[in-house]
């Protein structure tokens, strides 16, 4: 009976979370999200780089250092797991971590690794079934084997990876099969251990997904303790088959539960994000528009650091950033090094879609410098550019720049950057 009481508890919670995001897409088209009164730094620019170290069977070739700037990498599918780092009692497997370690300190970026996934010595359940080897998603049977992995990598790698996420994506039970009273466990053991290691590390929440099983997931650990054992709520915010307008609704339901347990002020991490549609942009400048769109967005609803997923796409997805070749860059890989050149040192002002559904956010730096990025989600219309704007000049994800001649734009999908 106390199982179907919990059962029936979690369908009520889901519900719940279902009408409140309703409501929040309402509440975004009636009113303006104000964006942090900070300057845009690098740090918001992170990536997923899966065979910069390592070539698998099923891939061709090395990837080649991206030549797209970005500061912030996160090591997940990097074949760093716990499982891969100590395969064996005791027996460590270092030299991969090793090499992420020197690629990161030659490109002057900071690693977040994701711990966790079971070696199946030490998984309690090791047939539980993963996207990768069988007893990966149970937690440890005994937690002083969690103890010992965490405090020996943390000690062998201090003053060098930054940044710890406790799990990946807990709430999906080939990720992790166990409850949610084990996963706070293991994050409390955790946060004391790195802590203790060295207090200037920051420990990220165990990243949750989906606006439903995942912000249950989320309240349940908050309420319960986890914030207690976290600097950094860590989300990914991926909206399937959905444009990246979308998040937004999702990012506000996520600080709405952040705001009810005390932690609103802490940062919010996207640790994984990017397109999951089942197939390609047929149009390979949606590509780009969507992930100039995320970004945009992301900032706007008060997402401190994101992490696009990824760069050298693994089998299934369908937003590629390179060629086949993996070092020719795509619209999509062009535009995520344009986007940062537009964000990066600015302060986002406003940013908000009028009633014709024309998205407007206002960019500021020193020496006067104004401009807006504009786009229209829904195809292609006329947009008549504000005299007061005094714009001359229109840039383009691809880098392009041409002058201005009238106040009359044909604007789309794919943002704009208007300035003079």
């Amino acid at each position: 009976m106390s199982q179907l009481k919990k059962i029936l508890k979690r369908i009520i919670l889901v519900s719940l979370f279902l009408l409140a995001s309703v409501g929040s897409i309402l509440a975004l088209n009636s009113q303006n999200l104000q964006p942090p009164p900070t300057i845009i730094p690098p740090s918001f620019f992170g990536m997923h780089v899966h065979h910069v170290a390592i070539q698998p069977r099923h891939i061709k070739q090395i990837t080649p250092w991206p030549n797209v700037p970005f500061s912030q990498l996160r090591l997940w599918g990097a074949y760093v797991t716990w499982a891969q780092l100590e395969p064996e009692p005791g027996k460590w497997n270092f030299q991969l971590l090793d090499k992420y370690i020197n690629i990161a300190e030659k490109h002057n970026v900071e690693l977040l690794l994701t711990l966790g996934q079971s070696p199946p010595w030490a998984s309690a359940r090791p047939s539980d079934r993963s996207p990768y080897r069988p007893g990966w998603p149970a937690e440890p049977k005994n937690i002083e084997d969690w103890r010992n992995y965490v405090r020996t990598v943390a000690t062998r790698y201090k003053g060098k990876i930054p940044y710890y996420e406790i799990w990946n994506e807990p709430n999906l039970k080939h990720y992790f099969s166990g409850t949610g009273k084990t996963m706070l466990n293991l994050s409390k053991e955790a946060y004391q251990i790195l802590k203790e290691v060295d207090p200037n590390i920051k420990v990220v929440s165990p990243s949750m997904t989906t606006v439903e099983e995942g912000l249950v997931w989320l309240e349940e650990f908050l309420r319960d303790g986890g914030k207690n054992y976290i600097d950094v709520i860590g989300y990914h915010f991926y909206v399937p088959s959905e444009p990246p307008e979308k998040m937004l609704s999702e990012i506000m339901q996520v600080k709405k539960v952040m705001t009810k347990y005390g932690v609103e002020k802490i940062p919010l991490w996207n640790t994984e994000a990017g397109w999951l549609g089942k197939e390609p942009f047929k149009d390979e400048q949606k590509g780009a528009a969507y992930v100039a769109r995320a970004y945009i967005l992301n900032w706007l609803a008060g997402v401190e650091r994101f992490y696009w997923y990824d760069w050298d796409s693994p089998v299934g997805l369908q937003l590629n950033m390179t060629a086949e070749d993996a070092k020719t860059l795509t619209p999509a890989g062009i535009a995520y090094g344009q986007i940062q050149k537009w964000l990066v040192g600015a302060k986002m002002e406003s940013c908000n879609s009028n009633w014709r559904k024309i998205w407007m956010c206002q960019l500021t730096r020193d020496n006067n410098y104004q401009g807006w990025v504009v786009w229209y989600p829904e195809g292609k219309l006329d947009f008549q550019i504000p005299q007061e704007w005094g714009i001359t000049q229109v840039s383009n994800l691809a880098g392009d720049s041409d002058k201005l001649s009238g106040l009359k734009l044909e604007i789309g999908s794919l943002p704009l950057l208007l300035d003079s």
